[in-house]
């Protein structure tokens, strides 16, 4: 290390310690804001926003009107009415948590004041939760909270096997969205993979009072796109997934050297029922986490209360920010680096939110499914004693960033990982942007016979970096991540997260989902009038333009578009169309020192 990195993380260590310090004398908190807004009543017509606050064009989901149904009878009700008065309608819960906007009516558009549409809200629909305890199953009200499930499942002595890692997320909205945790054992990491009965309102002609209930099960011919639909098949009533006798897990995680990663992630998932690998490769550093179920009676009450979701100080949220923003400004990839090491060594000094009871005592982790699964404490504040919300929360201007998870078959996977390096070690600075987030989580699920879903046990990686406050500013080491995108999903050919990724991720999807055409032909036979559709959600099935905007000025510095012409970059701000450094059929913006830059970052 230098003499002036050594100075940037020592100052930053300072300055990170004395934010910890003044935080203790704040005294209230912010609990998240409602995604849907609607103006004098409703009349005023609603805006529906996505947690982080804005859309990936930046552009408001206007809508004519919402309802907020309190049983099945009132969601039939509301579709009916929807069709009667050929309005475009979509579904949203009292979580709004998609980038893409899938659960806008409006579409690609975005702001076109959607005079002919309305959203169904499900946030006051989530009441009914049936539990069989003899046949090992739960049925629930799709608007029913992911953690309210796992309390009522865990005390009826069960567990949900699969969940996702953030609880907040509504039932119908995660089976929807493809939402996953980490297995290739049993049913695997996909809960819609655990799903075996679906409920669907749906459009119906006149003489049906113009929409119905149709209930799906496991031998239904529609089933298979009933439980992974992307809300376009109708609204998701009730959902029945199967569940397993109560029991726990130790967790231990294990930082190390990251050197053989590709040859080794393979064997780590097949040996580990919910293991999982965090990867740093500015660090050099892979974590692998050992995760398995073991026995009810296992001695243990612990917990996993994951750090990017529990409630951070207002101050600290608004402080990394800042610090951030000052480093893009500066170009300043040293600094970069010194909040990754600082994150990355809190990490693993308190095992990234596990804790044995109150706090982290050491490995192994031993706990129950309900409470090593899945966690999201930043969403609860009846305890908080400081102002804190989630780090994203937008209202706080704190975090913001980029979330673009590509899904490969596990034999592509080692040359991925190859690629990857070949890039960092051009310059492991310019992966230090990404490791003060989260790195590359590394996750895995089963193969799966849900059209929408995955045909063969594949990997999943999630990677989360810095985006400007201002769509026409441009960002350090933005031609690395571009690249990085474009190996995933060109070269190797991944498929994108469907709740997840920048809009140009979405293009040419069609030819990577075999059993598409059998998606859109039930998508035909249930919703033939595409209610449920939007000029956005059809051009993203159907892997076409409309999915991602046309082609102009800026365009690509928001992954709106793959840029052909410095002018959808910033030439302005030196930085220009350029192929890329491994994957050289990439078109990236890379930044020249030749050119003159002028941050407004």
């Amino acid at each position: 290390m230098t003499k002036k990195m050594r100075t940037v993380k020592v100052q930053f260590t300072w300055w990170w310690l004395q934010i910890l310090a003044v935080q203790l004398t704040l005294i209230h908190a912010i609990p998240p804001a409602a995604p849907l807004q609607c103006q004098d009543g409703g009349a005023g017509g609603c805006t529906l926003f996505n947690s982080y606050g804005v859309w990936n064009d930046r552009r408001d989901c206007r809508v004519l009107n919402a309802t907020y149904p309190k049983t099945e009878q009132e969601l039939v009700s509301a579709v009916a009415y929807a069709n009667k008065n050929k309005l475009k309608v979509k579904v949203v819960s009292k979580f709004s948590h998609t980038i893409p906007k899938l659960a806008c009516p409006d579409g690609g558009g975005g702001g076109g004041g959607g005079r002919n549409s309305m959203l169904i809200s499900t946030s006051e629909y989530g009441s009914g939760i049936e539990i069989d305890e003899a046949g090992l199953a739960v049925t629930v009200d799709a608007g029913v909270g992911l953690r309210q499930l796992i309390d009522a499942v865990e005390a009826a002595g069960l567990s949900l096997a699969a969940s996702p890692y953030w609880e907040g997320v509504s039932v119908g909205g995660l089976i929807s969205t493809g939402s996953h945790g980490s297995s290739w054992w049993g049913r695997g990491g996909a809960v819609h993979d655990h799903v075996t009965g679906v409920s669907l309102v749906v459009p119906a002609k006149p003489s049906e009072g113009y929409a119905k209930v149709v209930r799906i099960g496991e031998k239904d011919p529609l089933f298979n796109a009933a439980r992974l639909s992307l809300g376009m098949l109708g609204v998701i009533s009730k959902v029945t997934l199967s569940l397993e006798r109560g029991f726990k897990r130790s967790i231990t995680f294990n930082f190390s050297d990251d050197s053989q990663l590709e040859e080794i992630f393979m064997s780590h998932a097949k040996e580990n029922e919910f293991g999982d690998i965090t990867w740093y490769p500015s660090r050099h550093t892979a974590v692998y986490r050992y995760d398995n179920r073991v026995p009810l009676e296992s001695a243990g009450d612990g917990s996993f209360d994951f750090l990017g979701f529990q409630a951070n100080s207002i101050l600290i949220s608004k402080s990394t920010r800042a610090i951030e923003k000052s480093l893009e400004n500066s170009r300043n990839a040293k600094g970069k680096c010194a909040m990754a090491s600082t994150f990355i060594g809190a990490k693993k000094l308190i095992a990234n939110g596990l804790k044995n009871g109150l706090i982290f005592t050491g490995y192994p982790v031993v706990g129950r499914q309900g409470k090593m699964q899945s966690s999201g404490s930043c969403l609860y504040s009846p305890s908080y004693r400081i102002d804190e919300s989630c780090a994203w929360d937008p209202r706080i201007k704190g975090l913001s960033f980029y979330e673009s998870t590509a899904i490969f078959p596990a034999t592509k996977f080692a040359d991925f990982i190859r690629d990857v390096k070949k890039l960092r070690d051009l310059n492991p600075d310019n992966f230090c942007g990404v490791d003060i987030y989260n790195g590359f989580l590394i996750r895995f699920i089963k193969a799966s016979q849900a059209y929408l879903g995955q045909s063969a046990d594949s990997v999943v990686v999630d990677f989360n970096y810095y985006r400007a406050d201002d769509a026409a500013t441009p960002r350090l080491n933005q031609d690395v991540w571009e690249e990085v995108e474009q190996m995933a999903f060109g070269k190797y050919g991944a498929r994108p997260h469907w709740a997840k990724n920048r809009d140009a991720a979405f293009g040419g999807v069609k030819g990577k989902y075999s059993n598409l055409g059998k998606f859109v032909e039930a998508k035909r036979q249930l919703d033939p009038a595409n209610l449920f559709s939007s000029g956005w959600s059809e051009g993203m099935i159907a892997g076409e333009a409309a999915a991602v905007a046309a082609k102009g000025e800026g365009c690509a510095l928001e992954g709106r578009c793959v840029c052909s012409d410095d002018s959808h970059c910033s030439p302005a701000k030196g930085y220009l169309c350029k192929e890329g450094l491994v994957y050289q059929e990439a078109r990236v913006c890379r930044y020249s020192s030749s050119s003159s830059f002028t941050s407004t970052v």
